[in-house]
C-alpha cells in the first residue's frame, strides 16, 4: 500500500478569499428584494466539499464513514445530514461531502483514519464549487421553468438529490425542507446561474439573504 499525504490546502490568512458570486455584490441586496418575496436566495460560500469514494456494499465502509462522520451511508439519490455536514449519493461508489469551512483537512484525516486499509478515495473539490440555497413558497415554480427534472414533491420529497440539466448546464438540486431546496454549482457557471434565478423568479419576487 502506498502511503498517503494529506497537505493543507487552505490558503493563510493573508490570502483574500471570494466566492463565485463576489462580483454580483449580493450582500448590498439584501432587504432591497420585493417584500413578503416568493423566493429568498442566499449564497452558502466558503464550505468545503469533498468527493469520497469506496465500495458502498462494503459494511466496513459504512461504518467507517460513520464513525469519521456520524452520519450514515445515503443510499441513491439521497443526501443525510447533521447540524452542520451532508453527505450525499452521487453515485454507485461517490459521495459529496460538505462541511464547513476550514475544517476540510481535519475532516479528510478522520475519514483517512477510519477507512484505514481499504481502498478510497478523498479529493478536496472546494475551489470548483459552491452551493446556493432557495427558500420559499414559490421555489418550486422556478424550478419547473429551470429543469425537466419532476420536482414535484410525489417525485421529489425532503432528501432528494439529483443531478440534472438545469436551463442550459448541469448542476445538482437537493431538497433539505419543505420549501427549502439547494443547487450545488460549478463555480466557473455561477454568474450564468445567478442571472438565469434572477429573471426566473421575477414574476414572484426575489429577495437576497446574507
Amino acid at each position: 500500500m502506498s502511503a498517503i499525504n494529506v497537505f493543507q490546502q487552505n490558503p493563510g490568512a493573508e490570502a483574500k478569499a471570494q466566492s463565485p458570486l463576489h462580483h454580483a455584490d449580493l450582500a448590498s441586496l439584501v432587504g432591497k428584494g420585493r417584500k413578503n418575496a416568493g423566493v429568498t436566495l442566499r449564497e452558502k460560500k466558503f464550505l468545503g466539499h469533498l468527493t469520497l469514494r469506496g465500495d458502498g456494499h462494503n459494511p466496513e465502509f459504512a461504518a467507517g464513514v460513520h464513525k469519521a462522520l456520524g452520519l450514515e451511508l445515503p443510499v441513491a439519490l439521497t443526501v443525510v445530514a447533521n447540524a452542520d455536514s451532508s453527505l450525499q449519493w452521487v453515485g454507485p461508489d461517490e459521495w459529496l461531502l460538505i462541511v464547513p469551512g476550514g475544517q476540510e483537512l481535519a475532516v479528510e484525516q478522520k475519514l483517512r483514519e477510519a477507512l484505514e486499509g481499504q481502498h478510497i478515495q478523498v479529493v478536496n473539490v472546494s475551489g470548483g464549487q459552491s452551493l446556493l440555497e432557495l427558500r420559499g413558497p414559490n421555489v418550486r415554480d422556478v424550478l419547473m421553468k429551470s429543469t425537466s427534472y419532476d420536482v414535484h414533491p410525489n417525485n421529489f420529497p425532503v432528501g432528494k438529490a439529483v443531478g440534472t440539466v438545469f436551463a442550459k448546464s448541469q448542476l445538482v438540486i437537493r431538497r433539505t425542507a419543505e420549501d427549502t431546496w439547494e443547487l450545488v454549482i460549478r463555480r466557473s457557471f455561477a454568474d450564468y446561474w445567478w442571472l438565469w434565478l434572477q429573471d426566473a423568479s421575477a414574476e414572484y419576487g426575489l429577495s437576497i439573504e446574507a
